[in-house]
């Protein structure tokens, strides 16, 4: 006798918690590397007199697993397009989770020589192939399990496991760094990466248990999804273009403050300013604890008040206190440290981050949907947060100020800010594709009627 159908609700729990697991452990493998980028790598892997440039050489590093996410996007997200999303979760699961655990095995440059930042390069880009379909994936299974009234909280499980992953991160590099110098150094740093095939072993439990969407199962019921597309991979661009620049414009701002402020804040607070590593490191927890709270309230107001709005506001917030943000910083002082970052990525960031996760989902059609919003987001990616830290790092170098920095944060703003103004609001929109269709369809025997 076959098991009994699993209610609903019950499945929309389990997609969500399986996208808050999931999501964490993408963040987690990427947090863990940006703090130990700014904190050890450079040292070990990268070694240079002048520490800046060992550090420059980390975050170069860093913006190499960003290179492959596009491509993971683009082949994860069809496939998950084709055989289901839970299949395609399960695979990227394993892909970092295995990357993660093997950075904590490699050997330093002082053992092998330029084997090991060559090592290090190739790990990052499995890291970043798979995580190109990860974030996609977990947020298309919580959103299309959803109550259609609840996509907004929903789809916030996902971005709610970047809060976790960096309370995670760092909490286990704080107590690590609590070490001696030398041991630290030696072993200590290796733990937080080995840690990464726990989260496997767990989001494999969950996620094994998640049944594919009603959605998706309609669609290719119907013959609509799950074969193969006549534009191939790039089927979800030709189908949707508007969708895929729109995107793209929009993760310009929220991408560069994801990684400007707890990568590049934190190599600024712990070496630029000498301040250390563990006030930097206290300041981005603090902002993570206030982000738990905050990335489900403004992924719950998003249902209320639309997505566009709530994620233009984010984006203003976030830009406007980058000139507080330096100059708290500036003052040395702990407590004005950690309110930088606890107003910057605990209050402001939130904004974009929450609804972007049910825009982006509810921008593509059901069988164009995965493949769609994981590569036009792991594009933006690419473009924004994995050149945020390095860019910032280099003109910081170039001038010993951050005003340039406001300057290069503002240019990624406006361009997210352009991209909510042509982009539609979603909050009401269908999520098996019929309306979208419809709507393409009127426009597409409208431009026809229009033609001579």
């Amino acid at each position: 006798m076959s098991a009994p159908p699993v209610p609903p609700h019950r499945q929309s729990k389990r997609a969500s918690l399986a996208a808050l697991i999931g999501t964490v452990l993408e963040w987690y493998d990427f947090i863990v590397y940006g703090t130990a980028a700014a904190i050890i790598l450079n040292t070990l892997f990268f070694p240079s007199d002048d520490p800046l440039v060992g550090t420059l050489a980390a975050f170069a590093t860093y913006a190499v697993g960003f290179l492959a996410r596009p491509l993971g996007g683009l082949v994860l997200g069809r496939l998950g397009d084709r055989v289901g999303r839970r299949s395609v979760l399960v695979l990227t699961l394993f892909l970092m989770g295995a990357a993660t655990t093997a950075i904590g095995l490699l050997p330093t440059y002082e053992q092998v020589g330029v084997l090991a930042p060559i090592l290090l390069v190739l790990l990052r880009l499995v890291q970043g192939f798979g995580a190109g379909g990860e974030y996609a994936g977990a947020v298309v299974l919580s959103v299309e399990h959803a109550d259609p009234r609840r996509r907004g909280l929903a789809g916030s499980a996902a971005p709610l496991g970047f809060a976790v992953a960096t309370l995670l991160g760092n909490g286990v590099f704080f107590l690590f760094l609590l070490l001696p110098p030398e041991q630290f150094a030696s072993w200590g740093w290796r733990v937080p990466f080995l840690l990464g095939a726990v989260c496997v072993l767990v989001g494999y439990v969950i996620r094994r248990r998640v049944e594919e969407p009603p959605a998706f199962t309609q669609a290719k019921a119907e013959g609509v999804a799950g074969a193969p597309a006549p534009g191939g991979v790039f089927a979800a661009i030709r189908r949707h273009p508007r969708s895929f620049l729109i995107v793209i414009g929009s993760r310009m701002g929220e991408n560069g403050f994801a990684y400007l402020l707890p990568v590049f804040g934190v190599a600024y607070v712990s070496t630029t300013l000498g301040l250390g590593r563990a006030v930097a490191l206290w300041a981005v927890m603090a902002a993570s604890a206030v982000q738990v709270l905050a990335i489900p309230l403004c992924g719950l107001l998003s249902d209320h008040v639309g997505r566009k709005p709530v994620y233009a506001a984010g984006t203003l917030a976030s830009l406007l206190w980058l000139v507080p943000f330096f100059l708290l910083t500036d003052t040395g002082v702990t407590a004005w440290v950690v309110l930088a970052f606890v107003v910057g990525l605990g209050i402001c960031y939130p904004a974009m981050l929450a609804p972007q996760a049910a825009w982006y989902a509810e921008l593509f059609d059901t069988e164009f949907r995965l493949s769609g919003f994981a590569f036009s987001r792991e594009l933006g990616s690419l473009l924004a947060g994995g050149l945020a830290p390095f860019v910032a790092t280099a003109l910081y170098a170039w001038s010993g100020h951050w005003w340039p920095i406001l300057v290069f944060m503002a240019v990624l703003a406006v361009l997210t800010l352009v991209a909510l103004a042509l982009g539609p609001e979603t909050v009401r929109r269908d999520l098996d594709g019929a309306a979208q269709r419809e709507d393409r369809g009127a426009l597409t025997r409208a431009v026809n009627h229009s033609a001579p």
